[in-house]
């Protein structure tokens, strides 16, 4: 999935909260989705999957408005597998979770910083670090410009942390920004972070700490990509074949 340079894209996210005891069922289930998926050549359909370690799973979609979501839909599979075996596949995910919603973010080129190309899909790099930012609506315009100077900041310092920027779009509650950070592994990640900070250094420090001043929360989770939950319908396929 690619972002054109100075052009928001929408995703739209359906998120699974998974039960601890249940991330096994709820991974055979998503496999078996997708299995059914490919055997059946689904059409009008694709998703990534990404899982965080506190057992929230993400499918994500990119789209280009809000059609988009009722378009894309199961009926091609429901139609090829059955309404008993459709019914079967997808009561095995909701034994799984008690909270799922879906929602749409928005990658935000002008606050990403990727001077190699704003991409998200980052090749041997599937690890995922997410830094969420709560910002009340007073302060959306103020921490957007602290973000842009620390764009600025990272890219004359020639940082080799690169990040997307997503903000909160239809279906969420209050407003937020997410920086998203691929890696190798977590110990790739750690050190890239602990490089950062030295290269930044105070002029780092001071921007960070201006920033949060307008922040009413902040919270990490980590994880990675899950190739292996995602799936891409043959159509679609050969589209981004083409990008």
């Amino acid at each position: 999935m690619f972002a054109q340079e100075g052009k928001n894209q929408a995703f739209w996210i359906h998120e699974d909260q998974v039960k601890p005891s249940m991330m096994t069922d709820y991974e055979k289930a998503s496999k078996d989705l997708v299995k059914a998926c490919k055997d059946n050549k689904v059409k009008d359909m694709q998703w990534s999957v990404a899982s965080m370690d506190d057992g929230t799973y993400l499918s994500i979609t990119p789209i280009e408005n809000l059609a988009d979501i009722q378009n894309m839909n199961f009926d091609d599979l429901r139609e090829k597998v059955g309404d008993d075996s459709f019914t079967k596949m997808f009561e095995n995910f909701n034994k799984c979770y008690d909270k799922h919603g879906d929602y749409v973010s928005i990658l935000v080129p002008s606050l990403s910083y990727m001077p190699d190309g704003l991409t998200t899909n980052t090749p041997g790099q599937d690890y995922r670090v997410w830094h969420r930012m709560d910002v009340s609506p007073a302060n959306m315009q103020k921490v957007q410009s602290k973000m842009k100077e620390l764009k600025d900041l990272f890219a004359s310092k020639n940082s080799k942390m690169h990040y997307r920027i997503y903000r909160s779009g239809f279906g969420n509650v209050g407003d937020s920004f997410v920086a998203v950070i691929s890696a190798k592994d977590a110990m790739d990640y750690d050190s890239t972070s602990a490089e950062n900070q030295k290269v930044l250094g105070e002029d780092g420090k001071k921007l960070f700490d201006e920033m949060f001043q307008h922040i009413n929360a902040y919270s990490i989770k980590r994880g990675s990509m899950r190739p292996d939950l995602a799936y891409q319908s043959p159509q679609e396929s050969t589209k981004i074949a083409k990008d």
